[in-house]
């Protein structure tokens, strides 16, 4: 059997994919890859991992399924299965108007999906991952669900309560993925910070983070998508201490007007957010920040759209990201406020608040224009070495890039030390020391 799976969304996403992929491969499946184009006939299945977070996300994962649809049409393909966020938040609605596809599964049930496909499900999947991800990193899915009630968010309504992983599965999986040839764990959860406080009682990130931290062969440990109410303080003091846990925070603020935070039930008001980039600053010398904005939510008038500037203006944020906001149905904004702000207004909000950081990102990466940093090496493509510091993360952020006739033998995947000679707002360009 050849069975494609493609992933669509967030990083999340794709750890459910390499936990299905890792069970199709121990199955006997021929797998292929995400980016093989299907213009042969042959392939038994394709399944889609679908997002349904948001209206782009939303619109990606349908047509990537239309897609499907047109090419099993044409007998290239056997059979479509879609999986994840958008089947679980939407599986009726699929079902009625997309009856060509074979099975729809919710986010929540691997097992629904394997056995479509023959494959007895095991009690656990974490252990039988296939990367999708260069073999030198790899993503560590901590727990799942968020008990959060965000006003814009339909994660919960999606993905269920907050359920933590065990902290010994969860170093088990980082020592099976270390012995593959993982050196950076990237550590996701809907909220990091929040791990441990179902199984243990009290917040356990940090303990959970040092543990990972002893586990031979990993070298960085990188931690996204904390949340800034109640965030642990012995997690930064680890973070200054330790070595291998980069000096780097992914922690979304979506805001900084206490009249918007407060509407968006984000339980911490301006003068807190304030206190802890403060307290970031200060126990973690030379951390990096990376959050992400939400313009143009209900409350937000021109007065609080000038309070996110000043405040992004003061913070100086390492990487900033932002989108405008998208009314979810079921969502505590969609019920109880109205989307009063129009699309026009949204996007020229987003474009002033990106340009705004668009100065504040280069000004950062000039003022490393002579330093020595150490690199991991992420790939080699026409003269180019992209790599990263602690301070770039897959996928959002910039890269160091060092132009090369030819790749040294045995340099992708490893860690090399450079010298940065300019930059741009985005990347950083460096020679190798």
């Amino acid at each position: 059997m050849k069975v494609q799976l493609i992933t669509l969304g967030c990083s999340k996403n794709r750890v459910d994919s390499e936990r299905i992929l890792g069970q199709l491969a121990a199955s006997g499946v021929e797998i292929l890859p995400e980016d093989e184009a299907l213009d042969n006939a042959g392939v038994d299945a394709v399944i889609l991992n679908t997002c349904g977070f948001i209206d782009d996300a939303k619109e990606e994962s349908v047509n990537a399924i239309l897609e499907a649809v047109r090419a099993k049409n044409d007998g290239i393909i056997g059979r479509i299965y879609v999986f994840g966020c958008l089947s679980q938040r939407y599986h009726d609605e699929l079902v009625e108007q997309i009856p060509e596809v074979d099975g729809f599964f919710g986010a929540n049930d691997p097992e629904g999906l394997l056995g479509a496909l023959g494959i007895k499900c095991p009690a656990s999947l974490s252990l039988s991952r296939h990367l999708t991800t260069p073999s030198h990193y790899a993503f560590l899915k901590i727990s799942e669900g968020c008990d959060r009630s965000c006003s814009y968010c339909a994660i919960p309504g999606i993905r269920g309560r907050h359920i933590s992983e065990p902290m010994e599965s969860l170093v088990d999986e980082a020592k099976m993925l270390a012995e593959r040839g993982v050196k950076e764990l990237i550590v996701i959860a809907q909220d990091t910070t929040y791990y441990g406080l179902d199984l243990y009682k009290k917040r356990m990130i940090a303990p959970l983070m040092e543990r990972l931290a002893a586990v031979d062969g990993i070298e960085w440990i990188r931690l996204h998508y904390s949340y800034p109410a109640g965030f642990p303080d012995d997690l930064l003091d680890l973070m200054a201490s330790e070595p291998r846990i980069c000096k780097y925070i992914d922690i979304p603020l979506q805001h900084a007007s206490t009249k918007v935070l407060d509407m968006m039930r984000r339980s911490i008001d301006r003068a807190g957010t304030e206190a802890l980039i403060e307290k970031f600053r200060s126990k973690v010398p030379g951390v990096a920040l990376r959050t992400t904005m939400i313009v143009g939510h209900p409350g937000e008038g021109e007065r609080e759209f000038k309070e996110l500037l000043s405040f992004v203006r003061q913070a100086k944020f390492e990487r900033l990201g932002a989108f405008t906001y998208s009314e979810e149905e079921g969502t505590y904004g969609a019920l109880n406020y109205k989307d009063s702000v129009p699309q026009r207004i949204k996007q020229e909000r987003y474009e002033r608040l990106m340009e705004l950081q668009s100065g504040i990102s280069l000004d950062y990466n000039m003022s490393r224009v002579g330093t020595e940093e150490r690199v991991i090496v992420d790939s080699y493509s026409d003269g180019m070495l992209c790599c990263r510091t602690q301070k770039e993360s897959v996928e959002v952020d910039g890269k160091v890039l060092v132009e090369l006739p030819s790749v040294p033998a045995g340099l992708i995947g490893n860690f090399t030390n450079v010298r940065i000679k300019g930059a741009d707002e985005y990347d950083l360009f460096a020679e190798i020391i």
